[in-house]
């Protein structure tokens, strides 16, 4: 890639999948060491650093001697053993190096803090550090005459602090938060509406001895589990019982798997209660590879040993919040690790000794559908709501609408312009569904179309009267018809002559969201005007939206995950379904044309990628296009226009690719040796494919990749050689 844009290329984003590499931090765990000769030094070398207190000559006010290590504040002696001081509060261990650093002789001296009769006084009444003792030297204390004393070490080489918060607030999701900012004006219940369901949540999550400290709410996509959430993570917190929540969401790479789920619930606990988190900190300073351990592992050192230890130190469980929530568990990737979430919580948080009531929301999908079957280890121990067996959420949804409804009457100055029978038909046509609803509103809620109109439209679209419905009916009803007006409005403008509406959506989606693509760079590979994007998706807006993401820039967003399921499901999407396989075939094609349409000279190019004669946005689409064709081409899982690469071959697009190459490999640090010949094998093996079928042109992509294979070799021969 060039210099001036630092993303990874698409090249390089394809085979860090193929790849799968993760690395891990290494992280330098700090100790305290103690060593002879009989001296007090402040650190590492008392000519390098300003004179501190002598430990002996010191003295804290109120008749106490503390130690504090990164902010745990109990008194310490020594252990049995040499190589451990004893935390009385913590009632744990602190290890130290073993013997490596010690110098012998002499031997370290027995430390003594508590054995004097009159509590350790000395020096006028005043209490002291280690009377009597000798035969040792501790490094880098920084001592500080108040109530708390600071432990750093520094004596190795490469030692670190660990704040051990620190790294567990850069484990955590923010975006999980039932208050982030990420999930602005999120779903939740009106004042009047789901009145009986968030009663039944509340008393049970205010029982505090009732025997069932699960419970698990299953409901169809849009049934309104997450506003239901949310509503009770605000009425937790008002009334002080909210200990934490973690809201998953498919479409967030932040919060879409298990790996935060853990760090947030810790992170939240914390901070209500400063004992709690200095103890949760510790835990992490102990370990700091804690985050990539098993989640009962996890769950087990951050939260349940830290509590049972502030239990064992006459703190008070009823004092601290105990509800926890977690949302969408079926939009956690992978079942297996939804499952595995779902373990540690019965295994790990719901045992005798521990407060918590815990309230989880998901789909009926696998991992909790047979936890909570008979015979699944949740099916005893949960209390379970059936949202869409046991409560008719109707009145609701009718108030719902009306509601806004009449808001909308006021800012259009029309109050007439529905009827309650229009609402009436909305509401059986939801089948319970507040997605509908919802999905209802925001499409005819549209500031600059005519409410009325849109309405129309919704209910001629409506089953008849009397209809059986099946969940997901009314809803892919409604996605099909509001896809339908799209197609057919954005094909009837002129300048869209010949352009497949579906497939170009479709391209979009899968482009984004699943490849990676920048919405620019994809709108300049597809050949589309500039915020072409911006004009397909306009009669959408009820469904999707752009948005700008920090990694990527702008981003399509869709508002349900119900609608992705539709535009994947053939048996839902139907007459709008577009397979992937298309997608795939098509970008290879896009490819091939935007290089054989760029506006360069290729027989007179400047040395450097940055240098071509090409704004900024056309250089970057010139390169994923040069990067990504040989990997697009050899996909068995897609039809390939083979017309399409004879009349690139002709044309001499890869004469084009070779001379752009150079540029490439001088520009690009992704281009190194092993890189390129990646990406010279892919376009081998199509060849081979493609020999049968179209054999001259085979023959001239075979030739070049031959050529690209020797120059990658002499490339690598040079770099010997100066690295010689």
């Amino acid at each position: 890639m060039p210099p001036e844009s630092k993303k990874p290329s698409a090249l390089s984003r394809v085979f860090s999948r193929l790849n799968n590499h993760r690395s891990k931090p290494a992280v330098a765990l700090a100790c305290v060491q103690l060593e002879g000769p009989p001296t007090v030094a402040a650190g590492p070398s008392s000519s390098s650093h300003p004179p501190t207190h002598s430990v002996l000559d010191s003295s804290l006010p109120g008749g106490s001697s503390i130690f504090q290590c990164r902010e745990i504040q109990p008194p310490v002696r020594p252990s049995g053993s040499e190589n451990e001081i004893v935390d009385y509060l913590e009632c744990t261990a602190l290890s130290k190096p073993g013997n490596q650093d010690l110098l012998q002789p002499p031997p370290l001296s027995t430390l003594h803090f508590y054995d004097h009769p009159a509590g350790s006084k000395a020096h006028g009444g005043t209490t002291c550090f280690l009377a009597g003792a000798s035969g040792f030297r501790m490094r880098d204390v920084h001592y500080i005459d108040a109530s708390q004393v600071t432990v750093h070490t520094g004596g190795g080489a490469g030692d670190r602090l660990i704040d051990g918060w620190e790294l567990l607030m850069k484990k955590a999701a923010p975006n999980a938060l039932h208050d982030s900012d990420a999930r602005y004006d999120p779903p939740k219940c009106d004042e009047d509406t789901r009145v009986e369901v968030t009663g039944e949540i509340m008393d049970w999550m205010m029982d505090r001895d009732g025997p069932q400290r699960l419970l698990c709410m299953t409901g169809a996509a849009g049934s309104g589990k997450s506003a239901l959430q949310q509503t009770t993570a605000e009425k937790c917190f008002k009334n002080g019982t909210l200990g934490s929540t973690f809201f998953f969401s498919a479409s967030d790479p932040t919060r879409n798997t298990v790996k935060p789920v853990i760090p947030t619930i810790a992170y939240q606990l914390g901070r209500t209660n400063t004992t709690l988190r200095r103890r949760i900190r510790a835990a992490v300073e102990d370990d700091p590879l804690i985050f990539d351990k098993s989640l009962r592992t996890q769950i087990s050192t951050l939260i349940a040993e830290p509590l049972q230890r502030f239990k064992n130190i006459g703190m008070d469980f009823t004092a601290l919040p105990y509800t926890i929530l977690i949302d969408g568990l079926d939009e956690c990737m992978g079942e297996d690790r939804q499952a595995e979430l779902l373990t540690a919580v019965r295994e790990c948080l719901l045992i005798d000794g521990l407060p918590f009531r815990v309230f989880i929301a998901s789909r009926p999908e696998w991992a909790i559908r047979t936890a909570l079957e008979a015979g699944g280890h949740l099916y005893k121990v949960a209390y379970h709501i059936r949202l869409n067996d046991q409560y008719d959420p109707s009145a609701d949804m009718r108030r719902y609408l009306r509601r806004r409804f009449e808001d909308i009457g006021l800012r259009t100055r029309d109050p007439e312009w529905f009827s309650e029978g229009d609402i009436e038909t909305l509401v059986r046509a939801g089948s319970g569904q507040f997605i509908y609803v919802a999905t209802v509103y925001k499409y005819i809620s549209e500031r600059r179309a005519s409410p009325s109109e849109r309405l129309k439209i919704v209910l001629t679209w409506t089953p008849h009267k009397g209809r059986a419905t099946r969940p997901f009916e009314v809803l892919d009803r409604l996605y099909t018809n509001i896809l339908s007006a799209a197609k057919n409005a954005y094909e009837a403008v002129d300048s869209h002559h010949r352009r497949d509406f579906l497939l170009l959506l479709r391209v979009y989606h899968t482009g984004i969201s699943k490849l990676g693509f920048p919405v620019d760079v994809l709108s300049a590979l597809l050949c589309l005007e500039p915020r072409a994007e911006e004009v397909l998706i306009s009669d959408l807006r009820s469904l999707v939206a752009l948005e700008t993401d920090s990694v990527r820039g702008l981003r399509l967003h869709l508002y349900h995950k119900t609608f992705s399921d539709f535009l994947e499901e053939p048996s839902r999407a139907k007459d709008l379904f577009v397979p992937e396989s298309r997608v795939y075939a098509h970008l290879p094609k896009c490819f091939m044309q935007y290089i054989i349409k760029c506006p360069l000279d290729f027989d007179s190019l400047p040395a450097e990628w940055e240098e071509l004669p090409l704004p900024e946005l056309h250089r970057r689409s010139l390169m994923e296009a040069v990067e990504d064709l040989p990997i697009f081409l050899n996909r068995v899982d897609c039809d390939i226009d083979e017309d399409e690469v004879v009349g690139f071959t002709q044309n001499g697009g890869w004469q084009k690719i070779n001379n752009l190459l150079p540029l490439l490999n001088r520009s690009s640090d992704e281009w190194l040796p092993g890189t390129f010949e990646d990406w010279i094998e892919p376009l081998r093996s199509f060849t081979i494919s493609l020999k049968a079928r179209k054999p001259e042109a085979a023959v001239v992509i075979s030739a070049f990749a031959e050529k690209w294979k020797n120059d990658c070799e002499q490339y690598k021969d040079e770099r010997r050689r100066k690295s010689n």
